[in-house]
């Protein structure tokens, strides 16, 4: 549609021609932001999400065969403090603990 004064039809197209490269000036800002930080994120030396699970899964394990050891020495502390008090010549009536399993 064609108005009555070309000034107006010509200040429409500069105005759609500036959206246009502004819109593509956009698009090139973030392609470069988004190059910038994948550059910074590789410099960083930071961990899959594979390798942290698998150290993660390392040190439940660990987690768990420390409690059992903790558990297993209260009670051959426990046992160690009977025979202790007991009078000599008599065994001590508890069993040692069973060893945990590897």
């Amino acid at each position: 549609m064609q108005s009555q004064n070309p000034f107006f039809d010509d200040l429409a197209r500069v105005a759609g021609g500036a959206m246009g490269a502004l819109s593509g000036l956009k698009a090139e800002m973030e392609a470069m932001v988004r190059q910038q930080f994948e550059r910074v994120t590789a410099s960083l030396d930071l961990v899959t999400r594979e390798e942290f699970e698998v150290v993660r899964a390392m040190a439940a394990k660990a987690r768990e065969e420390q409690e059992a050891l903790e558990a297993r020495v209260a009670a051959l502390e426990a046992l160690l403090a009977e025979a202790a008090a007991a009078p000599k010549g008599t065994a001590p009536k508890a069993k040692a603990p069973p060893k945990p399993k590897t």
